[in-house]
């Protein structure tokens, strides 16, 4: 069984050849201008715009805790916006992520790598703005991705 490769870099810069998948998480209120939704923002305005949309028009979609939207930016690349936070501030509720939406969505991503034949990137998915734990999302990486046969970059940047 392969392992998580991990990097220093810029996930919006994934490394390798192929039809790459950058995955990150997204809160539940249609919020979009902290952390790494920025760096996506000065690469491309698709993901942003499709968030949006997807959050407008939530009563007739899926948008809801465990989503997955996958965008596409390029020939060969492709954003997965994940809706895997309650909010965006730490409060009586504790932090925001919720490590059961991460995984229900990274079960979406893993069938989309796998329809795309892409390999995965992203950076410390749950663990900036919305606080979690990386002793928590990591296994589920692995569960959800890295036992699907998927090739997983994580990124940490500089």
């Amino acid at each position: 069984m392969s392992e998580i490769t991990y990097v220093r870099g810029d996930a919006t810069a994934p490394h390798g050849k192929g039809v790459k998948l950058i995955v990150h998480v997204c809160n539940d209120l249609g919020g979009w201008g902290k952390g790494f939704v920025l760096a996506l923002s000065r690469r491309w305005p698709e993901p942003e715009a499709a968030y949006r949309r997807w959050h407008r028009e939530r009563a007739g979609n899926d948008f809801a805790l465990g989503a997955a939207q996958f965008v596409q930016v390029g020939p060969y690349l492709w954003v997965a916006n994940l809706v895997g936070q309650r909010g965006m501030r730490t409060g009586s509720n504790g932090v925001p992520v919720r490590y059961e939406a991460i995984d229900t969505a990274l079960g979406a991503v893993a069938a989309r790598a796998g329809e795309l034949g892409a390999s995965v990137h992203m950076p410390r998915i749950g663990c900036g703005l919305a606080g979690g734990r990386w002793s928590r999302i990591e296994p589920l990486i692995e569960r959800r991705l890295i036992s699907a046969g998927l090739s997983v970059t994580v990124y940490d940047h500089d």
